[in-house]
């Protein structure tokens, strides 16, 4: 797992989401067991009391219980992970539409724009590779170009 953090928000509420995540995906099945949190807090380099933070917060969001022979559990709730998943879903989509608007695009036009990128823009890409040819034929440029 790669563990990043940022300075603009408190680490346990990125820990929270970065192993809310791990669950929502299947990484942490339901119904298995997590590692302790001196596992995971050594993993990604933070103090155990911020880890513990963390967990607490996650077993009162229903995600985790705790098992006393066996430590942390994930929940078997599937109508819980449903909605957490449509929760984050929302949150994306709803992001993608405020971006769209501060760029002068409308709701259809914004909608119009993500089915071409989700389809391939097939106008688009073989314009894009005939342009790329084409440009790099021209070019003094001696190596080929690369992908990214």
């Amino acid at each position: 797992m790669n563990w990043l953090f940022t300075t603009d928000r408190p680490i346990y509420v990125q820990i929270v989401e970065l192993i809310q995540r791990m669950i929502l995906s299947g990484f942490y099945p339901m119904g298995s067991s997590i590692p302790s949190v001196r596992v995971l807090a050594l993993e990604a380099g933070v103090n155990p009391n911020t880890m513990q933070k963390a967990l607490a917060e996650l077993e009162n969001m229903g995600l985790l219980h705790t098992m006393r022979s066996s430590g942390r559990v994930v929940t078997t709730d599937q109508w819980l992970i449903m909605q957490l998943r449509d929760g984050i879903v929302n949150n994306y989509v709803e992001n993608y539409f405020s971006g769209m608007l501060s760029l002068g695009f409308d709701r259809n036009a914004a909608i119009e724009q993500f089915w071409t990128k989700a389809n391939g823009d097939a106008v688009f890409d073989s314009d894009l590779d005939a342009t790329t040819e084409t440009d790099f034929a021209d070019s003094d440029r001696t190596e080929e170009p690369t992908e990214v």
